[in-house]
């Protein structure tokens, strides 16, 4: 679990350098914060549903997960 926590705080000081960067100099409106982050929060919560998917040895928990994958593509195309 403590990977998990180190990881994403890794990923945030990657974002916030990138924002920091002169190539962001324009401010983003609080609406586009919140989809970023919208976005970021799937983006990671997909990644960490392979992993289990990956390692699932039952078929109705590899279903339910695939069903979730399935949800998380949903919500991450509506939000591009």
């Amino acid at each position: 679990m403590a990977r998990g926590w180190e990881s994403k705080a890794v990923e945030e000081q990657q974002m916030e350098a990138r924002e920091a960067s002169p190539s962001h100099n324009r401010q983003r409106t609080p609406e586009e914060v919140h989809r970023i982050r919208e976005q970021q929060t799937l983006e990671l919560a997909r990644a960490k549903v392979k992993r289990e998917l990956e390692g699932s040895q039952n078929p109705r928990h590899a279903q339910m997960l695939n069903q979730a994958l399935s949800d998380l593509d949903k919500k991450l195309a509506a939000l591009k």
